[in-house]
């Protein structure tokens, strides 16, 4: 009588791919969770320039909080929660901000997780971002001012 192991099959040159699973809004939980309407992860070459875009959402945030936008304006990019965290942190943030540098990383395809040194008055602050490429454009996922 014999006995044979079979193996696990090992193919070389075959990488495993971390991909991105959109998060829903913690203002709706699982209500819109249809896969008809659930968002899809869109390629980087579908969505826009990473580093310019996030630019271009921090100095709207700014603007935001120093009364020169409406936080709507914003909607279209954000999770219902991350604009409730922007009007509040609008209410405590009565200062000028200044934008001193914006770190840019993008764990996986698809993620970008931005970090950006702000002046604000005499102190330097932190403000930290997610963004996640669903359905051909960037959406804010996460912001916390530190």
């Amino acid at each position: 009588m014999t006995i044979t192991q079979s193996l696990p099959q090992v193919v070389p040159n075959q990488t495993k791919k971390l991909y991105l699973v959109p998060t829903t809004d913690k203002e709706f939980g699982n209500e819109l969770s249809h896969p008809k309407f659930s968002p899809i992860p869109s390629s980087l070459a579908d969505l826009p320039d990473l580093f310019q875009w996030s630019e271009n959402f921090v100095i709207a945030v700014i603007e935001v909080w120093s009364g020169r936008r409406s936080a709507l304006q914003l909607s279209r990019n954000c999770h219902r929660s991350v604009i409730n965290k922007i009007i509040e942190e609008g209410k405590h943030l009565n200062q000028k901000c200044q934008i001193r540098r914006l770190y840019t990383n993008q764990p996986i395809e698809g993620v970008i997780e931005v970090v950006v040194t702000l002046r604000v008055q005499d102190r330097v602050r932190s403000l930290t971002l997610r963004f996640e490429g669903v359905d051909k454009r960037w959406i804010c996922t996460d912001l916390n001012l530190l």
